[in-house]
C-alpha cells in the first residue's frame, strides 16, 4: 500500500510540473527562419503562428514562388524548434520519475 501512496505522490507531481510546463511553453515564442533570414517566422510554444517577417526584396511579383517557399522552410524551421523545446521541458518535467518503459504522454 506505501508503493501506491508514492505512486499517487508521483503522479500529483507530475500534474503540477506539467501545468507548469504547458504555462511555459505558452508564453515561450521561437524564431525560425530561411533564405538566410530573408523570412522570419514566430510560433508560440503551443505552434501558434505570431509573426511573419519578409525582408523587402522578396516582394517583387517575379519571386513569389521563392517567397512560398521561403514561408514553408521558416516554419519548418520554427517548428523543429518549438518540438525541441516541448521535448526539453519534458524532460525536466518527467525528471527524477520512474515512468514505464515506453509511456509516451499526449505532448
Amino acid at each position: 500500500m506505501k508503493n501506491l501512496g508514492n505512486m499517487l505522490k508521483q503522479a500529483q507531481q507530475m500534474q503540477t510540473k506539467m501545468a507548469e510546463m504547458q504555462a511555459k511553453l505558452e508564453a515561450t515564442e521561437v524564431e525560425g527562419q530561411s533564405g538566410a533570414g530573408m523570412v522570419k517566422v514566430r510560433l508560440t510554444g503551443k505552434g501558434d503562428l505570431r509573426r511573419i517577417t519578409i525582408d523587402p526584396s522578396l516582394m517583387a511579383a517575379d519571386e513569389r514562388e521563392v517567397l512560398e517557399d521561403l514561408i514553408v522552410a521558416a516554419h519548418a524551421d520554427a517548428k523543429q524548434k518549438v518540438e525541441a523545446t516541448m521535448a526539453e521541458e519534458m524532460q525536466k518535467a518527467t525528471a527524477g520519475m520512474s515512468l514505464p518503459a515506453g509511456l509516451k504522454l499526449p505532448f
